[in-house]
């Protein structure tokens, strides 16, 4: 049990630092090729900041533990909600000072072509098909808006035009062989702490998978929130929350079949998707989420995962 736990403290660190290293070094090689900051943020920040779940739920399939890739994307998108925007809102008040209504549009259709497709019982290789498909065009729709917009450099996360090629080579090799090596130790860790507290995998991927691969999410929001512009968390939730459900398990449901257990399909999707349609009241009325909706964000996420171990 214990050397369960250190393998997965030890992943979940070398996730968040390999995934954070991956972006940097990206994000700066891309710019020094050439390609505009806005295909670079469209594309390699979007990407590179969902790796850790992208590389966890891949391992998770090749390990024989397909539901805990699952639950590890249900579980992050309710966290990304719940918990990411629940407890910088204790420290700021998270503004909603654009509008985002097109943006939290597509997630609640990519929430429910998710969990439609998840009523077939399984994500296999037509399944992934029809996710990507929707991946591209939401790719596709922002582009477009996009281009309407100027994305200055210095707005890209990690981005710096006088950073050295030696420099950017070693941000790229530690993202490259950290990222696996983490996802290793964190699904083989989580493996075992499953077995030994009779749990199922599916659990142990909404809760401990699910937190630790929005770890980087977390602490970039906190770390806004302690300078005031914490209003950038709201858009980069709903974008991640897409990228989850239409890009990591569709490119999963390639490299093997995910099998969608009973309780996912009873519960977990539901609270999935109730929590977007709650985040809904502040995108539509243009509120900000206060300190005390902040609490109360936290206050069902606990709930939510203690029930996980009572049903």
């Amino acid at each position: 049990m214990l050397l369960d736990i250190v393998m997965i403290v030890g992943g979940l660190v070398a996730l968040v630092l390999a995934g954070d290293a991956l972006v940097k070094g990206a994000v700066n090689l891309s710019l020094r090729l050439g390609i505009p900051a806005l295909i670079v943020g469209l594309t390699v920040v979007a990407f590179g900041t969902s790796a850790p779940e992208l590389i966890v739920s891949v391992q998770a399939i090749l390990s024989g533990v397909p539901a805990l890739a699952l639950g590890n994307v249900v579980g992050s998108n309710i966290a990304n909600i719940l918990l990411v925007l629940g407890i910088p809102a204790l420290i700021a008040a998270i503004p909603v000072a654009r509008d985002l209504t097109r943006d939290y549009m597509i997630m609640i259709a990519a929430s429910v072509l998710f969990i439609a497709l998840a009523f077939t019982g399984e994500f296999g290789r037509w399944q992934a098909l029809v996710l990507l498909a929707g991946l591209v065009l939401m790719l596709t729709d922002c582009y477009l808006r996009a281009r309407k917009q100027r994305v200055a450099t210095q707005e890209l996360e990690g981005a710096d035009e006088g950073m050295p090629g030696t420099r950017i080579a070693g941000f790229l090799a530690i993202g490259i062989v950290g990222l696996p090596v983490g996802a290793h130790f964190l699904v083989e860790g989580s493996v075992g702490v499953a077995t030994v507290l009779g749990v199922s995998e599916a659990i142990i991927g909404l809760t401990l998978v699910a937190i630790g691969t929005s770890l980087p999410e977390l602490a970039t929001t906190v770390a806004a929130a302690f300078r005031r512009q914490a209003g950038v968390a709201l858009g980069n939730v709903l974008g991640s929350n897409v990228f989850n459900l239409l890009g990591i398990i569709g490119v999963a449901g390639l490299v093997g079949t995910i099998p969608v257990p009973l309780e996912m399909l009873q519960i977990d999707l539901w609270v999935m998707l109730a929590s977007s349609l709650l985040l809904g009241g502040f995108i539509w009325l243009r509120r900000d989420i206060g300190r005390v909706w902040g609490a109360v964000l936290l206050f069902l996420y606990v709930a939510y995962v203690i029930s996980l171990f009572y049903w």
